[in-house]
Formats: structure tokens, C-alpha cells, sequence
């Protein structure tokens, strides 16, 4: 899962997989706004077959660590 996530954010913002870690910030390190933010999270939901991500919980995700945990939550592979 983790390198399938890497995967998708390096696709939807021209980085190098190598250049992201948990650490990375959505807004400070990729430029992403909300827009961006709803886009990758259709495609995980999309990719790995989960429910919608709530409102509440994107404003929650501000880090690629703290994506990787928000899916952690579901069974996926």
C-alpha cells in the first residue's frame, strides 16, 4: 500500500518517488491546495476500494504520515 500511495502522489504532483517521505507536507512541500488534495484522495479511494474520505478527516491530513495513517485504518493491500 505505502508505495502504491507514493506511487499516486508522485504521479499527481511531477515529483520523484525518492523525494517524498512522511514527512512531506501537502500544502508546504507539494504546492497542493484543495483541490489537489480532494483529486488524490478520489484516487485512493478509487485505487484501493474505500469509502469516501469525510470532510472533517482531509482537513485532518496534512502530512503524506499522516495520509498513510488515515489508511492504515482500512484492510487493503
Amino acid at each position: 500500500m505505502y508505495e502504491k500511495i507514493i506511487e499516486l502522489i508522485s504521479e499527481q504532483f511531477s515529483m520523484e518517488p525518492g523525494d517524498i517521505s512522511r514527512e512531506t507536507g501537502f500544502v508546504d512541500d507539494l504546492g497542493a491546495d484543495s483541490l489537489d488534495v480532494v483529486e488524490l484522495t478520489m484516487s485512493l479511494e478509487e485505487e484501493f476500494d474505500i469509502p469516501e474520505v469525510p470532510e472533517d478527516d482531509l482537513k485532518a491530513i496534512l502530512t503524506v504520515g499522516d495520509l498513510l495513517d488515515y489508511m492504515s485504518r482500512f484492510d487493503v493491500d
